[in-house]
């Protein structure tokens, strides 16, 4: 029997590939990544041996998610679209980094995804084994095998006596990690039908959310949260907390209808609570620290870095050079930003630095007032003067 090396999520389509690939011959060792999605990684072991892998590897990656992917994209400002974070992208390249180790280890021929021929992740997993693999077969069952919906699937499940958290009632496609979730499929197909409240998990619906607002510092040392309120944490406890207090808050839903990689658009449903509540404080340290120049410039590569984590790009030259870049415009990025979290939204209310370039001496309309107002008009007679007819 060949053997191969399966990402294993324990979900539908995972649950379903390791039955079909043993009736074609192959012998599966399935490769689970703990993220920090909650769940029971016992019992998901027990269903990958039940439904017949060989072998199953369980890895907690959590702690490498957070500070070599999240932090990357957090210090690039990377966010797709203008409102996805990136969760489970960023997470793709890391799943299969590891997957090709274990392949390599395991002295596999092949390496196996459950992605469907219209996402993006099939790109994302199989870009990453065509560079750290070039060599080994790529098998992506969901886009061949005879199954049209995700109801026969769930029907060849019961043939195969394995139970799963999926029913034809509730369709949704969830993918989950600490540092955000996604959701898909059912009823949310239709962009214009509003989501229903029963598909989030990590946030709080904003009407019933506290009616008193909470007040969180964002600590941030060289473009990198290191203190909740003047406590520091390790990069996963952090993200933790900040899940939890925006969560409760309601902060850090998106309903957006995306561009896909592939070419189609897609109505997609994500939370992201410490996402949406880092991000917001780094915009704010970036407008007080960083000159006009670089922060119009930088805006520029954030959307590219994007771009590439989404589009599977992870593990490129461009993507490790411009890490570089954005190293050096995170020197001066040190400092604290004070938010208000209340019925969805993540309001600014402070911010300081050492490095800050706000001077109030040249901004106030008040006592103390440096700025030299009778420059004023030789500066706006040369501005002016190259449109000038």
């Amino acid at each position: 029997m060949k053997k191969v090396v399966l990402a294993y999520s324990g979900g539908l389509d995972t649950s379903c590939i390791i039955p079909w690939l043993k009736d074609r011959g192959y012998e599966t060792i399935a490769f689970i990544a703990d993220l920090g999605q909650g769940d029971d990684f016992k019992e998901i072991e027990k269903r990958a041996v039940k439904s017949g892998a060989s072998k199953v590897y369980c890895l907690n990656l959590q702690k490498e998610l957070i500070e070599d992917y999240a932090f990357k994209a957090l210090k690039a400002g990377a966010v797709y679209e203008n409102k996805y974070y990136l969760a489970c992208a960023l997470s793709r390249p890391l799943i299969a980094k590891h997957q090709v180790d274990i392949a390599k280890k395991e002295k596999a021929k092949g390496l196996v995804h459950g992605c469907t021929g219209k996402g993006n992740d099939q790109v994302r997993f199989e870009t990453t084994y065509r560079l750290m693999a070039p060599k080994m077969e790529i098998i992506a069952p969901v886009r061949i095998w005879e199954f049209k919906t995700r109801d026969e699937e769930i029907d060849y499940l019961k043939t195969q006596s394995i139970k799963i958290n999926v029913t034809k009632k509730s369709p949704y496609s969830i993918d989950t990690n600490i540092y955000g979730r996604a959701i898909e499929c059912g009823i949310l197909e239709d962009p214009w039908q509003e989501p229903p409240e029963d598909i989030y998990a990590m946030t709080s619906n904003p009407l019933k959310a506290p009616n008193k607002p909470t007040y969180v510092e964002i600590g941030f040392e060289k473009g990198i949260p290191i203190k909740i309120d003047g406590k520091a944490y390790k990069p996963v406890a952090l993200i933790k907390k900040l899940n939890e207090l925006a969560g409760k808050n309601g902060v850090g839903r998106v309903d957006m209808v995306e561009n896909r990689l592939v070419g189609i658009k897609s109505r997609e449903i994500y939370e992201n609570p410490a996402g949406t509540v880092l991000n917001a404080a780094r915009l704010e340290l970036e407008a007080l620290v960083l000159d006009r120049d670089t922060m119009y410039f930088k805006e520029q590569l954030s959307q590219k870095y994007a771009q590439l984590t989404y589009n599977g790009l992870w593990f490129t030259p461009l993507r490790e050079q411009m890490d570089a870049y954005f190293d050096k415009v995170c020197k001066y990025m040190t400092g604290t930003v004070r938010l208000k979290l209340y019925k969805g939204s993540a309001q600014a209310v402070g911010r300081q630095s050492k490095y800050s370039r706000y001077q109030e001496q040249l901004a106030t309309y008040g006592e103390g007032d440096q700025f030299d107002q009778s420059l004023a008009e030789g500066f706006n007679t040369l501005w002016a003067m190259p449109f000038q007819k």
